[in-house]
């Protein structure tokens, strides 16, 4: 901003006569009365015979900017922000009116001491505007002070201040601002210079994916998130019973995000939080954002993994970018991190809770609730692990929460297509058997049980891609088998897939050796709490243990050995300098797991069992032991435990119900014993409860009491528990509540289709369930084809991706009396006119935010939930 160009267009006839305006007539020359007048009392748009409205005060400061601004010469702001800028300057005016002054003392004041108070009395007036907007604010404020005074000294009978006086006040005035602006960085100078760099590295550092198995053939270890991709899913929690069937509509991330500025949003190992988190940044950098995430265009994203602040405790703002590596870092302009979250411009993506020491994560909680109070306007999005912090963790701080959804059949389809896209990019000696490949995977997760349960998140998507690919079409069935598959793949296979026939780096360890280096560095972010260490750390590691593996010791020392172990196993990764981590959590706690098991170290599992930073270990560690030491933990785990709160003593018992799914044989005794102990946990009494217990898998439908024997409100608690374990063996326990009348249970079973097979589903609980008052979900075609194959129903809740075309050509036109959108179809929806029944349609605001073209005569119900 020139503030010699502003003044200029200030002149003193124009705006003595805006201020003029702002007091009450009398005229100048009235002398001075016995006791001092308020300022109060003169203001026209004070008191009951106040001429001047508080719009026309708005529009008076309108008109004081328009003056500042237009003319000749470059526009001091940019013109969105003009409306901010006069809306700054009528609450400062405003403030005249409760300033406690008399009209002679206000004459004592000098122009710049009076702009002072009036600011004062509105600390936060323009506390949202820019660099460039705070100083044509604090100009044209000053600049209303002088004509303010010279009012007061007409008044009072007090020499007018000559032409030549008002000139040099100006002059001063220019100068000053003049030497602020050249302090202060604008959009113009410093600050846009460096966002314009962080936004171009911003998009680098992160416009990548890892997909696995991926780089085997002559490919890149990772790909563009642009090519790479797959679009997730959220959904929300139930708000209560009004809506039943609303609450877990899974939607795209990016219409589910849409409007919300305090997110928590939960989801399992491997189902990409931090890609999403990735995509947000490097979409918000470069600005290619989709139309539902808008509102996030021009705001400056802030990517700040957690595991980044357990060495060093949590930083301040202006500490972000150092705190997270980022290399440019010191280049930042002073403040400017405080200045963007000032002005609310800032995306804030902090990801992953559960990697901070639950000791941590209260600590975490505070600071947040602190950045929040200190910059409102900014977007947070928060991510943890489902059962890390509370369910209502930052409640309190106004944050939504949503879920990941698991991948439906569709997603799984859509990312194994991806994934052989991509791996067909590169040439390879396999190239012309992928699309045989692809074809027969897709089947075969669709068809095999065990398979379609480990396919519900990208990780294990990937990972079945590559070991299908890697292994001709065979792949292993069970969680272990395919963490064992995978580290031979990347460990054993790697560089031979990749023809490196000559170690690059002189180094050529056996897959043993390997895993039990990697064991070292896994097991002490284990113990140690954390989820990235410090690269001398590793290297001293690996010097302490180097003698016990002579394999590797007669080949380098310990830093040519953690070289050896980042470039060629595929599982290490340095994301910041001087740090080091795996590349997926998923890995890191398998490998722990397992040196915690061959270290015989079972105690150390037990005395942490209760945090749920080691519930992933644990349940591996089971799945790890012989039939004997898998026995004695569960045993142990269910045994009463010193010190311990009832709470964490109730996750020890729910935890050893979940690792009866990983084990390959056990006791029938100690069987029996887990589900005795956990049989009345396993009845919860509220719906956020019942979902909860889905991490514990298949098993918790053994403990579930016989459907037949409850009453209804049990019944809805119980479809909602055994519809979260998302495994087709539900569907034979949830055919025993098919028959109930109550509303909120049939609306439940309805709902929950999409995570069965879809047939069998239709066939065993939908073709059975009551259709009074009842909407049937339906999210993809083979739904709606199933739907239609049963003779279409009245109420229809579209929840997916389905076109006009598809619905209008698939269901039952004569039937459909009810219809819900739940789910964006896009443009008019003239469409409807196809169903001559319809007479009402429901929609969701939260994920249709427009309706346009609903024929006549259709009644348009909005949900509550909006």
């Amino acid at each position: 901003m020139d503030p010699a160009l502003v003044v200029g267009r200030l002149s003193q006839p124009v705006v003595a006569h805006l201020v003029k305006k702002l007091f009450a007539g009398g005229g100048p020359g009235a002398g001075l009365v016995g006791r001092p007048v308020r300022i109060a009392r003169l203001l026209s748009f004070r008191g009951e015979k106040s001429t001047l409205t508080e719009a026309d005060l708005d529009r008076l400061a309108a008109e004081l900017v328009r003056r500042a601004v237009e003319g000749p010469g470059e526009r001091p702001v940019a013109p969105d922000e003009e409306p901010a800028v006069a809306d700054a300057v009528a609450r400062t005016l405003r403030a005249m009116g409760e300033i406690e002054m008399s009209d002679v003392q206000a004459v004592g004041l000098r122009p710049e001491e009076f702009a002072r108070r009036l600011r004062s009395a509105t600390p936060g007036a323009g506390r949202e505007l820019s660099a460039d907007g705070t100083l044509l604010y604090g100009l044209l404020i000053e600049v209303a002070s002088r004509h303010v005074l010279e009012f007061f000294s007409s008044r009072s009978q007090f020499t007018a201040r000559t032409l030549v006086e008002h000139g040099r006040f100006l002059a001063e005035l220019e100068e000053r601002y003049r030497r602020l602006a050249e302090r202060v960085p604008s959009p113009a100078g410093a600050d846009a210079a460096f966002e314009e760099r962080f936004a171009r590295d911003t998009a680098v550092l992160h416009n990548h994916l890892t997909i696995f198995g991926i780089d085997l053939a002559h490919s890149p270890d990772t790909w563009p998130l642009s090519s790479a991709y797959l679009g997730l899913r959220c959904e929300s929690e139930p708000a209560g019973d009004d809506e039943p069937q609303e609450a877990g509509t899974a939607v795209p991330a990016a219409q589910a995000l849409s409007g919300l500025t305090r997110i928590l949003l939960r989801g399992v190992a491997g189902s990409g939080k931090t890609t999403l988190m990735q995509w947000l940044a490097v979409s918000t950098a470069l600005g290619e954002l989709p139309e539902p995430l808008a509102g996030l265009h021009g705001r400056v994203p802030f990517m700040l993994p957690v595991r980044r602040f357990v060495r060093d405790g949590f930083p301040t703002p202006g500490d972000f970018l150092r705190a997270v590596g980022y290399p440019g870092a010191e280049a930042q302009p002073a403040g400017w991190a405080d200045r963007v979250l000032s002005a609310g411009r800032g995306l804030l993506l902090i990801d992953g809770v559960d990697e901070a020491p639950e000791s941590q994560r209260e600590q975490l909680r505070h600071r947040l609730r602190e950045w929040t109070a200190l910059y409102p306007g900014n977007v947070w999005l928060v991510t943890s692990r489902p059962s890390a912090v509370r369910e209502d963790w930052l409640a309190a701080e106004g944050f939504t929460e949503l879920r990941l959804a698991p991948m439906s059949r569709d997603d799984v389809v859509a990312f194994i297509q991806r994934w052989h896209h991509a791996a067909r990019q590169a040439p390879s000696a396999d190239a012309e058997r992928l699309e045989r490949y692809e074809q027969t995977l897709i089947s075969a997760v669709r068809i095999t049980r065990d398979l379609g349960r480990l396919a519900t998140n990208p990780l294990m998507c990937g990972l079945l891609c590559a070991l299908h690919r890697e292994r001709r079409g065979y792949l292993p069935k069970g969680r272990k088998d395919l963490y064992d598959a995978a580290l031979s793949m990347l460990l054993e296979r790697r560089d031979r897939e990749r023809a490196v026939l000559v170690p690059t780096d002189g180094i050529d360890l056996p897959r043993q050796p390997k895993i039990q280096l990697l064991q070292k560095l896994a097991h002490w972010m284990l113990i140690n709490g954390r989820s990235e260490m410090d690269r001398d750390v590793a290297v001293d590691i690996l010097a302490q243990h180097l003698p016990a593996v002579p394999d590797a010791a007669r080949q380098g020392d310990a830093e040519q050995i953690y070289r050896h172990l980042l470039n060629r196993t595929g599982l290490l990764r340095e994301p910041a300098p001087g740090a080091v981590d795996f590349i997926h959590r998923t890995f890191q706690d398998y490998l722990a797991a397992d040196a915690t098991v061959q270290r015989h170290d079972f105690g150390l599992l037990l005395n942490h069992a209760h945090l749920t930073e080691w519930e992933d270990v644990f349940r591996m560690a089971v799945s790890l032991s012989r039939p004997d030491e898998c026995a004695d933990l569960l045993t142990r785990l269910l045994a009463p435990q010193p010190g311990l709160r009832a709470s964490a003593s109730r996750h020890r018992k729910l935890l050893a119900a979940a690792c009866l799914e990983h084990v390959s044989e056990i006791d029938p005794e100690v069987r029996e014993r887990v589900h005795r102990f956990t049989r009345d946990i396993v009845r919860p009494t509220t719906p956020a409860a019942a979902r909860a217990l889905g991490w514990i898998g298949p098993i918790v439908l053994e403990m579930l009491p016989d459907p037949a024997t409850v009453g209804d409100d049990e019944a809805h608690i119980l479809a909602i528990t055994a519809s979260s374990v998302a495994d087709d063996m539900a569907i034979d326990y949830l055919a025993g509540l098919r028959d109930r009348e109550r509303l909120e249970t049939r609306a439940q079973l309805a709902h929950a289709w999409r995570r069965f097979d879809t047939a069998r589903y239709a066939k065993e609980i939908i073709a059975h369930l009551d259709e009074r008052d009842l909407y049937f979900t339906v999210t993809d075609q083979e739904e709606l084809r199933a739907l239609a194959s049963l003779g279409g129903r009245s109420r229809v809740h579209i929840a997916g991706p389905l076109s006009p075309e598809e619905l209008t050509g698939t269901l039952p036109r004569e039937r459909v009396t009810h219809l819900w959108l739940g789910y964006d179809l896009g443009g008019s929806l003239a469409w409807l006119s196809a169903f001559p029944r319809l007479g009402t349609l429901r929609v969701s605001p939260s994920s249709v935010p427009r309706v346009s073209g609903v024929p006549e005569g259709v009644e348009v119900v909005q949900t509550a939930r909006g």
